[in-house]
């Protein structure tokens, strides 16, 4: 099932795609898609009202307890920003307001100089998960999204500290637009994912060349925090950012990104200056 939420910013309202594509309503049966309703969504059906017109789609997850990402996780990734590949998994964490709608603008923050793409797999929690094995994964995942790691070069590596800075300004975490449950994902280790700047191909990669794949990586960091319902693992970017272009490209204002995941839909996002 594709379930989306919907409505102006604050105030969404949950639904799901019926078989049709059509979307529906869910408001009879949950307030939102959050919490421990993400552990039971198999339960929900498509069969509320109709939803009419265009509305906006907002992220598909609501109360994002954290966001955690893994970097590095392709290696040719890693080769193109000149850095080793880590021998376990590498995470930072970006700031749960960045999170925004798959079409809403993204926004440059004041000083940028080097605001980059990523386009990643996300993993969506549905029940705690803490010391679990990678074959017990699947069990506590809601479902998938996808993910636009947004960065900011300049203050992700020159600013002092950790990643963070450079991930975490308003609007550096499209998500969406569907929370897809995982019956509907055949092989999480076999999705392509793909972004496209003013129309021209930037990057083409697969999640079956990670360096960690997804189960690994999940049960390897719950034993160093619990993951609860609604926190949101961005599991990497393959080559193509714009930071390994030789020249660097960074995005400007009036840029188009179109961000696909299969099986995840798309995002098509347009750059404001902040």
């Amino acid at each position: 099932m594709k379930f989306v939420r919907y409505g102006e910013k604050g105030q969404e309202k949950p639904g799901v795609l019926d078989a049709q594509g059509r979307l529906r309503d869910l408001s009879d049966q949950v307030s939102d898609l959050s919490g421990e309703v993400l552990g039971r969504l198999g339960s929900l059906k498509a069969d509320g009202p109709l939803v009419e017109g265009s509305p906006r789609i907002g992220t598909p997850v609501a109360a994002v307890g954290k966001m955690v990402c893994i970097g590095l996780n392709y290696s040719d990734h890693a080769a193109e920003a000149n850095m080793t590949p880590p021998k376990e998994p590498m995470i930072f964490m970006k700031a749960t307001s960045a999170i925004s709608g798959p079409y809403d603008p993204i926004e440059l923050p004041r000083g940028s100089v080097a605001t980059d793409w990523e386009v990643e797999m996300g993993v969506v929690i549905g029940k705690p998960a803490k010391y679990i094995t990678p074959e017990q994964v699947l069990d506590h995942v809601a479902g998938f999204v996808a993910v636009n790691d947004v960065s900011e070069r300049d203050f992700q590596l020159h600013r002092s500290g950790q990643f963070t800075k450079g991930k975490s300004c308003d609007t550096f975490g499209p998500v969406g637009p569907w929370l897809v449950t995982p019956d509907e994902i055949a092989d999480p280790q076999n999705v392509g994912l793909r972004i496209l700047v003013n129309g021209e191909f930037m990057q083409d990669g697969n999640t079956r060349d990670m360096i960690f794949p997804m189960a690994e990586a999940i049960a390897h960091l719950s034993h160093f925090m619990s993951f609860q319902p609604g926190d949101i693992i961005a599991t990497g970017t393959p080559a193509g950012v714009g930071m390994g272009m030789k020249p660097p490209r960074y995005l400007a204002a009036g840029d188009e990104v179109l961000l696909e995941v299969d099986g995840l839909g798309q995002q098509r996002m347009t750059v404001i200056q902040g």
